[in-house]
């Protein structure tokens, strides 16, 4: 069966070598991307790495796809071919290809081949090839509004205990609403196991109440990955995790926030709040709050050890 070819270009206003970048880093796609919801890079050599991305489509389904890509930044071009969960190829193959233009702008074409057995429909795949282009060249695009308007932080807490109890008490997001005094509700589904989105009221040390939506990816007993996908008014995406990394002497308990800023509903947090005000602002909420659910995970894990 002869395969089906797409492609899509675009120019982009910043440099071939930018946007190549910008291909070559996945880890900021959940947070640029309305659809990606994690990703994970594995280093082969200098010109070849192994990523995989999880995906959270329309109709609130998740889905990974395991890519092995050739780099070759003299040609500008990043190859790559699909693979299944044994390493071996489904089917689906492209490229991106870049080329100068004048004025610092970049030509970019993103290319996908199917092959009729391939596993993934091709509206899914289709689907995926336009978000990362228009994901990517936007990135590069807005490099220098991004830097001011992304907020990123972790905050770690040491615990002694184990990481599947600390795990446990983080994993049960259902339970907050009685555990954690500004969570209010959580309605939550786990249809698909280590798979949860729910919805979710709390309020801000401030006393600002937000309703949410989020989609949570679980790794027991290491690892939680969530994305906000009903983001309150004044961000454009929040994403984070919850790690849990064991040592001799415990463990420690880490958070990560990922926000991005909406320049047009800074006067949310009162008139003539600037960039650097809400982003403060963040910090200090989205930290104190999350700081709380450490603190539990802590005295349960602790509790539960003994210590």
């Amino acid at each position: 069966m002869t395969p089906t070819r797409t492609a899509s270009s675009t120019t982009v206003d910043a440099p071939a070598d930018t946007v190549f970048d910008h291909i070559v880093d996945v880890a900021p796609l959940p947070h640029l991307s309305p659809t990606i919801l994690h990703t994970e890079h594995d280093p082969v050599k200098d010109d070849e790495d192994v990523v995989q991305i999880w995906t959270v489509t329309k109709d609130e389904q998740v889905w990974s796809r395991t890519i092995r890509r050739s780099l070759d930044r003299a040609a500008l071009r990043v190859s790559f071919v699909d693979e299944d969960a044994d390493g071996q190829p489904t089917g689906v193959r492209g490229a991106w290809t870049l080329r100068d233009v004048s004025g610092g702008k970049t030509e970019v074409e993103l290319a996908f081949e199917i092959d009729g057995e391939a596993p993934e429909s091709p509206e899914r795949l289709e689907a995926a090839r336009l978000d990362l282009l228009t994901t990517v060249t936007d990135a590069a695009q807005r490099r220098d509004e991004l830097a001011d308007l992304v907020v990123d932080f972790t905050d770690p807490l040491y615990a002694a205990g184990s990481a599947e109890d600390a795990y446990q008490i983080l994993y049960e997001a259902d339970k907050w609403p009685e555990r954690l005094h500004h969570v209010a509700r959580i309605d939550m589904t786990e249809n698909v196991p280590n798979v949860q989105f729910f919805d979710m009221d709390t309020s801000t040390p401030d006393g600002r109440a937000h309703t949410t939506r989020s989609v949570r990816l679980c790794f027991p007993h290491y690892k939680i990955i969530y994305k906000q996908i009903g983001l309150p008014a004044l961000l454009d995406a929040h994403t984070g995790h919850w790690r849990f990394t064991e040592d001799r002497d415990g463990l420690v308990i880490e958070s990560r926030h990922t926000a991005v800023i909406k320049p047009s509903a800074l006067h949310i947090l009162g008139p003539g709040t600037t960039v650097e005000d809400a982003r403060r602002y963040l910090r200090k909420v989205l930290s104190t709050n999350s700081m709380t659910n450490l603190r539990l995970a802590k005295q349960f894990a602790e509790e539960r050890a003994g210590a």
